[in-house]
């Protein structure tokens, strides 16, 4: 489906007219207008069992944040199977997500154009973004989908009163409570490449004050979709709840995904891909795959266990006043593994030679390997444990005003260390400190995540890294609203205080070393404003400013317990929003635009140098380049639509346009990887670079039809341009040298179709249900990323169908 984009913005805008038109014309029937009406009566927030004071979701133009919802039923029909858990947000505006051909869970997702490191993801409103680096790896939270009773995005500063990160906006992931009716289900899914999962629910109802929930899932796939990217994983979700009298409500949950996956993350290029296409694999071809023994082996594995436990206690104090507290706690095992030793290079018809690698391996004088001459595989493990608090008291006076006042309390400690894998037919592997002491480890460990949950290197057999940091923080908030028939107000704000300590081994003679203790104080505030000019027509406006911490990784250097020099200092970040809504029963509008400015930013870039172009051209070495004070001005607007066009016929539609853009003059250092050794500084203006990694241009549009009372189909079309790639940092400074604009490479704009089919039975209280999808039906081969891995590819056609019982 090779389209022109003029032509399909031509296409979209005229059938979202003729969508529009035709909503507001053709009547209901009264049957639909009953449905309507329920579903007009029911407030997400009154399908919450627990923790209403502490998860932040927003109701229609009631708070004046750009936001969208989706419910139990979209995602149990669309993101069941082998989906992604963020690819069901692309039917919403300014989303982006790519990486979907890098295995199991290893999507990024980005709103607004900004990554998970500068989103805020919250799960029944505890924080989930990592505290070292803010990053969030969807592989930790693969049966998501099976457990979640909403999702809601909100774009821009949202409404979260916690002093979180939220640049580009919030996603709030709920989960199911205690369920009041008795019940549960079964459900089989398979799919393209041999997935399968299997998942059973069971509510046992509330009974004399005591009720619980218990979800299981197993998932396993013989590939993700590229070579070699085989995946396995489990789920398990209890929810205990306890209700004692009316005025105290308790829930306890525990949720875990443990999985391990291949990855498809090395480096293609056009040559890589030309390969591809000499040996047939086409875009299924793995730069890190081969074979060993006879069976498929990978470079690269992903494995992680981050169970999270929340106790959630609801106090009604009276008819005005309620306390809401969750406590939490997690914890993380695993890593991922990938080659290490210039012998991992020999191949064979393009792919890894690992039995050819053993055999060079049983060479090694001792049976001591080591970079130069050998091969193995060795893991990047991060553990962690993490616990915390958040706490809410509101006060509704119930003439309109409303006054909440909490606590955010977080404690982490994390653990970074390298420990061997596979050795290949090796005894040990020997590799040297920095301090020059030569360093021999003789244990490899299993990737399988349950293992990596007891099992793990002792300090005597890390390699290359051996570092752990604590993270303490401390915020208060406050906020206060007031609402009529006629307009709302609300205003908050929150001051947190963050601690660093970050601690070394590897790099100092094995003897740890602490570095000082650093603390930084940031703060929000912002508010905002919705005016109900009549029944069907809204508007809203808000503006904020955040004064936010820099991440740990950006305040003390790489490879040691020094602070940076010049110090990092707070990112500084303004946005300002406003938006119209139209709404009647079978028709809603929404209209956003929005400018965000993100000053005094710290950013790091990896990538490949060539030292001597001239000598050894073929010679690469990886670096990092650390840019101090990066700009970024991100302004746009967002148009959705949702029409209930007739009993039977249903319609949305969506379109974002984004104008993101570097700005400014920033310092720069350049250092290699490998030794750790800079090597180029200077200063660099990005003025007018567009930000790249995400579509400044999203277009979709999708319908379900009903044709009997339970069978129905949907479709969702979606269109994705003005895509450029990751920032380059040599060519970086290289366009700066000659004074011009650097842009990184431009994809070209995609399209992609999405279809599924359901039919459901019911006899008596029971049902099955039937429900079948495919995934870019035309079978689209298309680039979503360019970054230092190279040329991403966009999965091809994929599939999945199941069947659900319910009793």
């Amino acid at each position: 489906m090779k389209l022109n984009s003029k032509k399909l913005l031509f296409i979209g805008v005229f059938a979202l007219a003729g969508s529009l038109s035709f909503a507001q014309v053709v009547e209901p029937t009264d049957s639909t207008k009953v449905e309507q009406a329920n579903d007009e009566n029911v407030s997400l927030t009154e399908t919450l069992i627990i923790g209403k004071g502490i998860i932040d979701v927003a109701e229609d133009r009631k708070t004046p944040v750009a936001v969208s919802t989706i419910n139990r039923a979209t995602l149990e029909d669309k993101a069941i199977g082998n989906v992604d858990f963020p690819e069901i947000f692309t039917t919403t505006p300014s989303v982006y997500v790519s990486s979907q051909s890098s295995g199991f869970g290893d999507s990024d997702m980005f709103l607004r154009g900004f990554s998970s490191e500068n989103t805020a993801y919250l799960l029944n409103g505890q924080p989930v973004n990592g505290m070292e680096d803010g990053k969030l790896y969807w592989s930790n939270w693969s049966a998501m989908t099976e457990v979640a009773e909403n999702v809601q995005i909100q774009r821009g500063l949202g409404s979260s009163k916690l002093a979180i990160s939220s640049v580009g906006g919030t996603v709030n992931m709920i989960t199911k409570a205690t369920q009041k009716k008795q019940g549960g289900y079964l459900r089989y899914n398979v799919g393209n490449d041999s997935y399968m999962s299997t998942t059973i629910a069971y509510n046992t109802g509330m009974k004399s004050k005591w009720g619980a929930s218990f979800l299981f899932n197993h998932w396993q796939g013989h590939r993700a979709f590229a070579q070699g990217t085989s995946g396995e994983g489990q789920a398990y979700f209890v929810s205990v709840g306890y209700k004692p009298n009316e005025r105290h409500q308790l829930n306890f949950m525990i949720f875990g995904a443990p999985q391990q996956h291949g990855q498809n993350f090395a480096t293609k290029r056009a040559s890589d891909w030309a390969t591809a296409e000499e040996m047939g694999y086409g875009r299924k071809y793995n730069t890190t795959y081969g074979y060993f023994n006879g069976r498929g082996e990978n470079l690269r594995t992903n494995y992680y266990h981050k169970p999270v436990a929340n106790l959630n206690w609801d106090w009604t104090i009276n008819e005005n006043a309620n306390l809401s507290t969750v406590l939490y706690a997690s914890t993380g095992t695993g890593g991922g593994s990938f080659g290490i030793g210039n012998a991992m290079n020999t191949r064979r018809d393009g792919l890894i030679d690992f039995n050819a690698i053993q055999n060079n391996n049983l060479l090694a004088q001792d049976g001591i390997g080591n970079v130069a001459s050998n091969g193995a595989i060795r893991s990047s493990v991060n553990n962690h444990f993490w616990y915390g608090a958040v706490t809410n008291f509101n006060y509704d006076t119930k003439t309109g005003w409303n006054f909440n006042l909490g606590a955010d309390l977080r404690f982490y400690k994390g653990q970074h260390f390298q420990q061997m894998t596979n050795l290949f037919g090796l005894n040990g592997w020997s590799e040297q400190r920095p301090d020059g002491q030569t360093v021999v480890v003789n244990k490899a460990f299993s990737t399988n995540p349950w293992s990596a949950l007891f099992n793990s290197a002792n300090r005597d057999q890390r390699v290359n890294r051996d570092n752990s940091e604590n993270i303490n923080y401390q915020g208060v908030f406050g906020q206060v609203e007031y609402a009529n028939d006629i307009f709302s107000v609300f205003a908050q704000g929150a001051v947190s205080n963050q601690f660093y300590q970050k601690f070394d081994a590897w790099n100092y003679g094995g003897i740890e070393q602490a570095s000082a203790r650093v603390n930084k104080t940031g703060w929000n505030i912002k508010g905002g404003a919705s005016l109900f000019i009549n029944k069907e027509n809204s508007i809203f406006a808000n503006v904020g400013k955040y004064s936010r911490q820099p991440y740990l990784r950006n305040v003390i250097a790489p490879n040691s317990v020094n602070l940076r020099d010049p110090e990092v200092k707070n990112e500084e970040i303004m946005s300002y929003e406003i938006g119209y809504q139209y709404k009647t029963r079978n028709l809603k509008v929404n209209i956003n635009a929005y400018h965000t400015e993100w000053s005094n930013r710290f950013l790091a870039v990896s990538g490949q140098v060539t030292p001597d172009p001239i000598n050894a051209p073929d010679v690469t070495r990886p670096i990092n380049t650390y840019y101090t004070n990066i700009g970024q001005v991100h302004k746009g607007i967002e148009v959705d639509f949702d029409a209930k066009i007739s009993r039977v016929f249903s319609v949305y539609g969506f379109a974002s346009y984004g104008d993101w853009k570097y700005d400014g003059n920033t310092p720069f250092e350049s250092e290699y990887t490998d030794d750790n050794t800079f090597f180029e500084r200077g200063n660099v203006d990005l003025t007018g670079t567009y930000v790249g990694e995400a579509a400044q241009f999203t277009f979709g549009m999708g319908t379900k039809i009903n044709f009997a009372k339970r069978l129905y189909w949907d479709v969702d079309f979606m269109y994705n341009a003005r895509i450029w790639g990751q920032v380059n940092p040599t060519s970086v400074v290289e366009s700066s040298r000659r004074g011009e604009t650097y842009q990184a490479e431009q994809i070209p704009g995609f399209a992609r179709v999405n279809t599924g089919l359901a039919y459901e039975f019911k006899f008596g209280k029971q049902s099955i249900k039937l429900r079948g999808n495919v995934r870019n039906l035309f079978n689209e081969q298309y680039l979503n990323m360019i970054d230092r891995n190279g040329d991403g590819y966009a999965v091809g056609r994929t599939w999945n169908a199941g069947v659900t019982y319910t009793f």
